[in-house]
């Protein structure tokens, strides 16, 4: 975790971000590409199919995103630096989105495939119970009043909450799902064709680089917010916390070098009194 922390942390510099990104633009153009044009449709669901070669890696990234959440809360838990805290978080909101771009690229599928948009399927379910739960760990990021409180709740929550991550996997083992085996990721040989095969992991590969591209950005927006937010709360502590003598009573403002003077107006001679109604009358 630590070199991988050291790692997104190279990458979050201009030049890295600069070719980080243009080398998954690079892999997106290519997977799309042969996805559509390339690869041969599947001989039962047709070219539908093809959604495979986006819905797959995006389900990929996913699984990756709240497993580093979980490692990330495991080390916050431990150490208390706020590092892992802040990757915990950034992993969090990446693997959030690709949830939902899952969910979204599986409902395109079902719909021509399983003659409807969604259904209550053991997959689906768990999948978006995954959603939801860390959607519940970005909201109470922004409930809790202190860094540290927030930083500790939500790592615990982090590590609860990955426990869904396997059951969305061995959901389609051990239910009865509409949703098809796994056909990569699973005990023995692939079960599809080697062009296929090809292509699917160029997709793995390109939303890697997506979600690597994206992590650094992210942890690096989050180093500026930390630096940012430093100098707002430094001042209001140091006004709180005032200087002490021996006795232990606080001191009162420093005197000043300068000699003590007269007060304004001491050693001038006052004018004449000024009249009062009483002697203009007698004048």
């Amino acid at each position: 975790m630590r070199y991988l922390y050291r790692l997104l942390t190279l990458a979050g510099s201009i030049r890295a971000q600069r070719v980080l990104g243009a080398a998954t633009l690079a892999g997106l153009v290519a997977t799309v590409t042969i996805g559509l044009f390339v690869v041969p449709p599947d001989a039962t669901q047709g070219d539908v199919q093809r959604l495979m070669y986006v819905h797959v890696p995006a389900a990929w990234v996913t699984f990756f995103a709240f497993g580093i959440v979980f490692l990330a809360s495991c080390a916050y838990l431990k150490t208390g630096h706020t590092r892992w805290d802040r990757m915990a978080a950034a992993s969090a909101e990446i693997g959030v989105q690709f949830c939902a771009l899952t969910i979204l690229l599986g409902s395109l599928w079902g719909r021509p495939v399983w003659g409807t948009w969604w259904t209550w399927d053991p997959r689906l379910t768990t999948t978006a119970v995954l959603l939801l739960i860390y959607i519940g760990y970005l909201s109470l990021r922004r409930v809790a009043d202190s860094p540290a409180r927030r930083a500790k709740w939500s790592a615990v929550v982090g590590v609860v909450g990955f426990i869904d991550v396997p059951i969305v996997h061995m959901s389609v083992v051990w239910w009865r799902s509409l949703h098809q085996q796994a056909t990569v990721l699973r005990l023995g040989a692939p079960t599809i064709a080697g062009s296929m095969l090809a292509t699917l992991l160029l997709g793995f590969v390109t939303f890697s680089l997506a979600y690597g591209y994206l992590m650094a950005v992210r942890l690096r927006v989050g180093r500026l917010e930390d630096r940012a937010a430093a100098p707002v709360s430094q001042p209001s502590t140091m006004r709180a916390r005032r200087p002490q003598t021996a006795g232990g009573q606080a001191a009162g403002p420093p005197a000043s070098s300068l000699p003590a003077g007269p007060p304004p107006g001491a050693g001038q001679n006052p004018g004449p009194a000024p009249a009062t109604a009483a002697s203009e009358s007698h004048a």
